[in-house]
């Protein structure tokens, strides 16, 4: 077995050293976000300052990583995050993950503070703190022109140099964006690394996975979802469906079902504004949108951006949008809890607590807000820590939508209950993708799932959050996860009796799957329908693996993530929804989400082996060699 290969890389003393992954952390937590939590796990104190030099950087890689399987460019990055409080963990799907593993690492282990800003060159084999001094200062596009295009880039900009405390981390136009990630660099003074080389990434069967990935490259792009539906749109191709589907949130999440938002679609993105698609790195799906500013081509928002920056304060208009993005992009800010701060700022106006000179359903004044959050100056300097902290200071506690601190995406999960369990019970707080993303089911793809109804929803969360955690620990990006509905339900209405009878049956069998969610490994086969990256990871690692296997990597994953945001006091108190998703009823619902939540947390809680703490029991902690 080869073990993977990390560095320790301390800031302060300058020094650069060998950092040991044991035989059986590795067979137990693999690599990715899993494999950082538990070396954040072991290494970290409690209750340590996000921001003091004792807190710790795992930037890492999963097996997949690099090797040329669909989508595998992800990497990942994770911290205690400065905004929660909570772990943090940030995926991304720029080109530093796989130049990383070409320069013959598979995860850095950074901690302390430089005495100046610094940046990391990895070339080859060899790594080397270099002087940043005069890198200082610069956006993220005007850092990464300072170096060779071919290599792999992760970089702050003026938002994490000031500690913005949603500040992002960018690898060339991609952004590992949630959490805080940019002001945990920031204050260590690191400005950005860049690596490269021409190192091999070990494959164990190098003749059969030729053969592999060249059948899942077809399978992905034959498949409606992943080779037509995410070409076409992208991810701004959810606007109108969850807008339909009463979810796309309106003026701070007051109010959904927007009349125009057809244009903010991405249809009219499509027709209006696109240039052409693109995609990560060996990414079949090419779902990026390429669009131009002032002549130049760059990367246009995703349907979270849109959204939020949308019909979320009432904005009809896809052109600001486009051009906040790349402004955000290039000063280094997650769009998620940029956007919601701005919108709850705007309510703030609204009910007369504090005139940000921002107001709903006015654009003036926002380009300039986002300059003044990234460099923490004039009135909007309160906006660079989140909406949380300033619901402490102004009020309106219900009003700040976030969880655990870390804003909500752009759906509202009154309508998408599964969703709300996730949002209130993800690791990392109102992550839609670390909450098990149910919204796919439930608003997105064609089958026909009430997102009203709680039955079955605490099941289907759990074996989702678990299969998700799988797909990203082994470095793969999670759309490849959505060839899991047949091709045969696309191209068919919404609501048509085929979509109907499938959803009605996935509920039906809930109860099999939170036996199987209990206990996976019964599930002793692989099944490329299911989950191709089951057999591609046992390809890859030589280690025999079954779709049973996978799942528990996955459990075992958000389980150690559990155990570290318990440590830090994060119990289940803090597994809520904000006050107004709670209590506030909106077009169509009948039950408030407060009751449906309680009834749903019951479930969840057994079905994980959590006691009334929302902590993880003896009993599972014994089953997960914990």
């Amino acid at each position: 077995m080869i073990l993977p290969r990390y560095m320790e890389i301390d800031l302060a003393a300058d020094k650069v050293q060998s950092y040991s992954i044991s035989q059986n952390d590795y067979q137990m937590f693999l690599g990715g976000k899993s494999l950082a939590a538990k070396i954040l796990y072991d290494e970290l104190p409690a209750n340590i300052n996000p921001l003091a030099a004792e807190n710790l950087l795992v930037i890492n890689t999963g097996p997949l990583t690099g090797t040329g399987a669909p989508s595998s460019s992800r990497f990942n990055i994770s911290s205690k995050s400065p905004l929660t409080g909570a772990i943090a963990s940030s995926n991304c799907g720029g080109t530093f993950g796989t130049r990383l593993r070409r320069a013959g690492f598979d995860g850095l282990v950074i901690r302390g503070q430089a005495p100046h800003p610094v940046y990391i060159e990895i070339l080859d084999g060899g790594i080397l703190i270099k002087d940043a001094r005069d890198l200082w200062g610069l956006d993220t596009e005007e850092f990464q022109n300072h170096f060779n295009k071919k290599y792999g880039q992760l970089v702050i900009g003026p938002a994490g140099e000031n500690m913005v405390l949603y500040a992002c981390a960018i690898s060339g136009e991609r952004a590992a964006g949630r959490c805080g990630i940019g002001a945990v660099m920031g204050s260590k003074n690191l400005k950005g690394l860049v690596a490269g080389g021409d190192m091999p990434i070990p494959i164990a069967d190098k003749s059969r996975w030729r053969e592999y990935t060249a059948r899942w490259m077809k399978a992905l792009k034959q498949h409606p979802g992943t080779g037509q539906d995410l070409p076409r749109l992208g991810t701004a191709g959810f606007v109108n469906k969850s807008n339909r589907s009463k979810v796309l949130p309106v003026h701070n999440f007051q109010a959904v079902n927007a009349e125009e938002s057809y244009k903010i679609s991405g249809e009219t993105l499509a027709s209006d504004y696109l240039e052409r698609n693109s995609g990560c790195l060996s990414c079949p799906i090419r779902c990026e949108r390429r669009v131009k500013i002032d002549g130049k081509d760059v990367k246009g928002p995703e349907y979270e951006t849109i959204g939020l920056f949308g019909s979320n304060i009432g904005n009809y208009d896809l052109k600001p949008i486009i051009n906040w993005n790349h402004q955000a992009d290039r000063l280094g800010l997650d769009t998620i809890s940029l956007a919601g701060s701005i919108a709850f700022a705007m309510e703030l106006q609204q009910k007369g607590k504090k005139d940000f000179g921002l107001k709903f359903d006015n654009i003036e004044g926002i380009s300039t807000a986002i300059d003044d959050i990234a460099y923490r100056r004039g009135v909007c300097a309160e906006l660079a820590d989140g909406t949380k902290r300033l619901a402490e200071k102004y009020g309106e506690k219900d009003s700040a939508i976030q969880v655990k601190g870390l804003e909500l995406a752009s759906y509202d999960p009154r309508h998408t209950v599964g969703l709300g369990l996730g949002y209130a019970t993800a690791n990392r707080g109102a992550c839609h993708l670390g909450g098990g993303f149910l919204s796919f089911l439930e608003v997105l793809s064609p089958v026909t799932i009430s997102g009203l109804t709680t039955s079955g929803k605490a099941a289907l969360t759990v074996f989702f959050q678990n299969s998700m955690e799988a797909v990203s620990l082994g470095g793969s990006c999670l759309f490849t996860a959505f060839t899991v509905i047949p091709p045969f339900l696309f191209g068919r209405k919404k609501d048509n009796l085929l979509s109907k009878i499938v959803g009605r049956l996935i509920l039906l069998s809930s109860p099999m799957i939170k036996f199987l969610a209990m206990h996976p490994l019964l599930l002793r086969f692989k099944l490329f329908a299911l989950f191709p990256h089951v057999e591609a990871l046992e390809i890859v690692t030589g280690r025999k693996i079954t779709t049973g296997d996978f799942i528990r990597y996955g459990e075992r994953a958000f389980t150690i993530e559990r155990m570290f945001n318990n440590r830090e006091g994060i119990s289940a108190t803090d597994d809520i929804l904000p006050g107004r998703i709670m209590e506030e009823l909106t077009v169509g619902q009948k039950i408030k989400m407060q009751d449906k939540l309680t009834a749903m947390l019951e479930e969840y809680y057994f079905i994980r082996r959590y006691d009334q703490q929302g902590r993880p029991s003896k009993k599972l902690l014994n089953k997960l060699n914990l």
